[in-house]
């Protein structure tokens, strides 16, 4: 079974995509184990944007720092892109050990952050980070129905 981790940047306000991150969390837990786990947003009000980023770096690598053995795939734009069918196939590919999915906060993250991490693309569009957790989940779920020969995807 799949076990899955989800690092965000900031919690999910929005409460008609709060009920969708619930839906899809249930609906993948017959399938992988899924574990998310969010860290505290900056406000610009609080820094600047430079100074916001950087602290969400420091705790996001406070958080990642206990995935050593794991692979950490950090969500950006310019990562790797999948159509759903080649997405399963990856999701296939880390069964067995722990894949690590990280999402940034409404900023992204720091280019020199990026550097050290693999990184993958749910589009070449930019999403709000609230949406793209949703986004996630659903190709999350759809490449688990896929590897599973489940009806889900047609």
């Amino acid at each position: 079974m799949n076990k899955i981790h989800i690092i965000a940047v900031g919690p999910i306000k929005e409460q008609s995509l709060l009920h969708l991150v619930m839906d899809y969390q249930k609906r993948i837990s017959p399938y992988a184990w899924l574990k998310v786990q969010e860290v505290k947003a900056v406000s610009f009000s609080e820094a600047t944007k430079k100074q916001a980023k950087q602290q969400e770096k420091e705790a996001l690598l406070k958080v990642l720092h206990s995935y050593e053995k794991e692979q950490i795939y950090f969500l950006t734009e310019k990562g790797s892109l999948f159509n759903s069918e080649k997405f399963a196939e990856f999701i296939s590919s880390h069964d067995g050990r722990d894949l690590v999915l990280v999402i940034g906060g409404s900023l992204g993250f720091e280019e020199d952050f990026l550097q050290n991490y693999q990184s993958l693309s749910l589009s070449a569009l930019t999403f709000p980070h609230e949406l793209a957790r949703v986004i996630l989940l659903e190709q999350l779920y759809r490449a688990l129905t896929i590897n599973q020969g489940k009806n889900y995807h047609y």
